[in-house]
């Protein structure tokens, strides 16, 4: 198994909450990390029919089974369960006594917000970040391959093509999660819906042309978007709101939270193409955004990220709340700096006065420099760094 940067998150937590709730996407490695962190715990998958049944028929019997406590994977397959749990971890006053992973968020955030209030730490496990690749030494030697790649845990485990393995991840996510949560009785036409995100992950979310580019309303594409995040596959990045005395674009913007799902709903179907394939700088922006939000999720803390951009069309990409202040960070995929790459986050800073933070510029080469007022960081440079300014 690839070392996991929310273990200590999930043992530090345990320390502090009756019950852990470990959330994230499919595949994600929610319950090796559990079985890891907690191997004395009784692991239980709800998953299991016999199972699932005896929770639901007599949940109070089901878990007292569990003296010292236990593991309970993919509890939204019997949220009744959180309000019996709620009991149990009331009397017994022990911390870290149940371990909970699930992979949706409306049954888990319901029960969980009614039940277990106040009784649980959660953390959001999403795929490999490029920094447990690199400590791993699992980190691709070229960023297109990464891109493509992205960091899916099976795809570093064992002998398989991002090809054969997102073919499979999307039919079974299409049969399983999709048919649990919306009545969709067209599946071809959600998948549609699911490339169309794709192709814009990093542009500003407009849900009416969204809906009219797949054939439905927006009031459809919605609720659809909204399964997509409820299973941890997209994130929206939401404007930064404050007065420099201009008029500020209130539209968030939408991004995967894994680069190869993308790529592979993109029609990428190798490394090479990634090269010439005209969202490399998609691509490469929505890797940079979800390197940022594995480091705050591991860590256990939101994934406070926003963007800047007023009606001129000055653009901020990405700005960070840190202790020091606001951290700008301007992405482009290219790989050689570029002279009039630092021109947005430099108006930006004149604008806003920041002078806390040397705002960065992230590309697509090599290296770690100063260079016109900013912070240059190639893409291997900026997994080091990322880790210490969520960490700071």
């Amino acid at each position: 198994m690839i070392p996991r940067q929310a273990l200590a998150t999930l043992q530090r937590l345990a320390k502090g909450f009756p019950v852990v709730l470990l959330t994230g996407p499919r595949q994600a490695g929610k319950t090796t990390l559990a079985r890891l962190a907690f191997p004395e715990k009784v692991y239980v998958s709800l998953e299991n029919p016999d199972e699932r049944e005896f929770a639901e028929r007599d949940p109070k019997r089901f878990l007292q089974r569990f003296p010292d406590g236990a593991i309970l994977d993919e509890v939204q397959r019997c949220p009744a369960l959180l309000s019996w749990l709620q009991g149990l971890v009331d009397e017994r006053r022990r911390m870290g006594d149940f371990v909970l992973t699930g992979s949706q968020q409306f049954e888990l955030a319901s029960g969980v917000s009614q039940s277990l209030a106040g009784r649980v730490g959660r953390v959001e496990l999403l795929s490999l970040s490029g920094a447990e690749l690199a400590e791993h030494g699992g980190l691709p030697d070229q960023i297109d391959t990464l891109l493509w790649q992205g960091g899916y845990p099976a795809l570093y485990d064992r002998q398989l093509t991002p090809g054969d393995w997102f073919a499979n991840y999307v039919a079974t996510y299409l049969e399983r999660d999709v048919r649990q949560l919306l009545a969709v009785r067209d599946l071809s036409l959600f998948q549609r819906f699911v490339r169309m995100c794709a192709a814009r992950s990093g542009q500003l979310l407009n849900l009416a042309a969204l809906g009219a580019d797949c054939g439905i309303s927006a009031v459809t594409a919605r609720e659809w978007l909204s399964v997509l995040e409820a299973s941890f596959l997209v994130l929206r990045v939401p404007p930064y709101f404050r007065n420099f005395g201009k008029r500020l674009v209130k539209t968030p913007k939408l991004y995967f939270l894994d680069v190869g799902l993308m790529s592979w709903l993109l029609g990428i179907r190798n490394a090479a193409s990634v090269e010439t394939h005209a969202s490399r700088g998609a691509l490469f922006e929505t890797w940079v955004v979800s390197e940022l939000a594995k480091r705050h999720l591991n860590a256990g803390w939101p994934a406070d990220m926003y963007f800047w951009r007023d009606s001129a069309g000055h653009e901020v990409d990405l700005l960070l709340e840190t202790q020091e202040g606001l951290q700008a960070v301007e992405i482009k995929s290219g790989m050689t700096f570029a002279a009039d790459w630092p021109q947005a986050v430099t108006k930006w800073r004149a604008l806003t006065g920041e002078e806390s933070r040397l705002p960065w510029v992230v590309f697509g080469g090599e290296g770690d420099y100063e260079r016109q007022a900013c912070r240059a960081l190639g893409w291997r440079a900026f997994i080091d760094a990322a880790g210490n300014v969520v960490s700071g």
